[in-house]
Formats: structure tokens, C-alpha cells, sequence
């Protein structure tokens, strides 16, 4: 097995809500710590991981944000000005707003073609050495095979020429397990589990990109034993809870029905990650990172999930 950073482009997806903004940026911030020189890039364009890292702003142009880490957020305009002047050799002054419009009506036209020029320039960084490692904040689960695919299914229909050649080198650097995989965001929890298991098998399917790890995240610590779940129990019952209460005034009530939630909380998703485990290949790695207890995703939430990250790839 390659190791995850090792390679040299990985798109972390999952569905919306399961922390997948929040898990490629500590991934960036983990890479450039170990002195790989990083890029982390935003495909919605919404400018989350510099707001993540303390540093908010949108640009195309990659912006480092750390000694050895920069980010960078896709569009299209941008995207097709880089494409016409490094691709097709067409110098671009000022703006190209109708061709870009243009091509945004090419891209509903034609399914895949909007994927390529995202996928090319993600792929580009990497094929000219500009960095280390690319870590991808990918699109959502449900759109991320179309992408993955689009090099292929593009090449497939135009075989020579410029598409040709370009879809060919795109397609061989997202299908070589060594240099590209798909990190996989999920939730211990039933429905999003359910979702992870269902793209693992379509990305394997119809996709090429290999899968580099299933990251579960928000798994809360285990805090109590068993014995400490009988317990709560049994302190749970009316007349302990009353002659507690009575004897010292305090209502362990709300503490104990807390430390109880706490318990069976642990206990559901505990299940949940053993049946992943079970349904999950064993060459694919499953990594935990930790419930953070906190207000606010802010960068020293980032750090610490860095520092997660770490343990569980065992850099600690």
C-alpha cells in the first residue's frame, strides 16, 4: 500500500455536512508540517479553507498561507484563460466573459467537459512539479465520479488531437494508484456510512481512481466502561436520584442522563465503525478523527485535526 502522503493528488469527497472542507485542509496543513510543499484547492469556490486557516479570500492564483502550504479556489474564467494560454497557445487579454459564457453553454451541452478543465488544472500542477503534493476539497459525493471520470469518457469520444493527448495524460495520472486516490469523508453514523460503502464500490467501478482512505469523522472518545454504563443505570432510577437528592441536595439527574447519552452515543457508533470495518476492503485504510468540542471551526480546530491526522497515519 502507498502511503497517503506519498501521493501526489488526492480528492477528499464525501456528502455535504460530514466535514470534508475541514478534513482537506488539516491534510494540507499535515503534508507542508512534514515538509512537503502543499497546495490545498477548493473546487466550490467558496473560499472555506483560508477562512479555516485565518487567512478568508477567493483567488485562482495559489496564495500561501503557511510556510509550505498555499491555497488556491477554482472558476471557470479563470480556469479557461490558464487552459487557452498554456493548452491551446492563444494569448488572453482582458476579459473573456462570452467565451466563457460560451463555454458554460458547452458545458451543459456536453456533460464532461467542464469536469476536464477543472481536472486539468488540478492535474497540470502536479504533472509540472509546481508542488508536492495537491490536496483537492473535491465536489460532493454525488457529483464526484462525473468528475473523476470526465478525462476518460472525453477521451473515448475524441481520441487524436490536442483533447486527445491531454485527456490520455490526464487519465493515466488519475488511474496510477501511486500518484492519485480518493480520500473518503463519512460520519459514524448509519445513512452516511451507507452513502461511503455506495461510492467506494462506484468509484471503483467507474472511475479508475483508487481509493487511499475512509476518513470516519467526529467519533467521540470512549469515556466510560461498561460497568460505568450499569452504573448510570441504575443511578438513573427514581428512588436513588430522590434519596441522593434528599441527602445532599444535589439532582444528579441531569448529569447522570448526560454521562448516559454520552455512553449509548459511543456504543451506536462504535457498531456503525465495526460494520464499516466488515464491509469495507482491507486494503483500504479507515482512519478516526475526533468529535471537536467546539464552538467555532477556526485554525487551531485545523491544528487539531492536523495533529489527529497524524497519529492515525502513524506520524506521531
Amino acid at each position: 500500500m502507498t502511503d497517503l502522503l506519498d501521493r501526489r493528488l488526492l480528492f477528499v469527497t464525501g456528502k455535504g455536512g460530514v466535514g470534508k472542507t475541514l478534513t482537506a485542509t488539516a491534510l494540507g496543513v499535515l503534508a507542508a508540517e512534514r515538509g512537503l510543499k502543499t497546495l490545498v484547492a477548493e473546487v466550490d469556490g467558496k473560499g472555506d479553507v483560508g477562512r479555516l486557516l485565518g487567512k478568508p479570500g477567493e483567488s485562482f492564483d495559489a496564495r500561501e498561507v503557511r510556510p509550505g502550504l498555499s491555497v488556491m479556489t477554482m472558476n471557470t474564467e479563470d480556469s479557461l484563460r490558464e487552459y487557452l494560454k498554456l493548452q491551446v497557445k492563444v494569448p488572453v487579454v482582458g476579459r473573456i466573459g462570452p467565451v466563457a459564457k460560451a463555454f458554460e453553454f458547452l458545458g451543459t451541452a456536453a456533460p464532461g467537459v467542464r469536469e476536464v478543465l477543472t481536472i486539468g488544472k488540478l492535474t497540470y500542477e502536479v504533472r509540472e512539479n509546481h508542488y508536492d503534493l495537491v490536496v483537492v476539497d473535491a465536489v460532493a459525493s454525488g457529483h464526484i465520479i462525473g468528475q473523476l471520470a470526465a478525462p476518460r469518457a472525453i477521451g473515448e469520444m475524441v481520441q487524436v488531437g490536442l483533447i486527445g493527448n491531454q485527456t490520455q495524460w490526464m487519465t493515466d495520472m488519475l488511474e496510477d494508484p501511486e500518484v492519485t486516490a480518493a480520500v473518503l469523508v463519512a460520519l459514524p453514523e448509519e445513512m452516511p456510512i451507507v452513502e461511503t460503502l455506495e461510492l467506494a464500490g462506484r468509484l471503483e467501478n467507474e472511475s479508475g481512481v483508487d481509493i487511499g482512505a475512509v476518513v470516519v469523522n467526529r467519533v467521540l472518545p470512549e469515556l466510560f466502561t461498561a460497568r460505568d454504563q450499569d452504573t448510570f443505570d441504575r443511578l438513573a432510577a427514581d428512588a436513588p436520584v430522590r434519596t441522593i437528592a434528599k441527602r445532599t441536595g444535589l439532582d444528579l439527574a441531569p448529569l447522570v442522563g448526560a454521562a448516559q447519552l454520552a455512553s449509548s452515543l459511543r456504543r451506536t457508533r462504535a457498531e456503525h465503525l465495526r460494520w464499516l470495518r466488515e464491509q469495507l476492503d482491507n486494503n483500504i485504510d479507515q482512519l478516526y478523527l475526533p468529535e471537536l468540542f467546539t464552538a467555532e471551526l477556526d485554525a487551531d480546530a485545523v491544528d487539531e485535526m492536523a495533529a489527529a491526522f497524524g497519529a492515525e497515519l502513524g506520524y506521531a
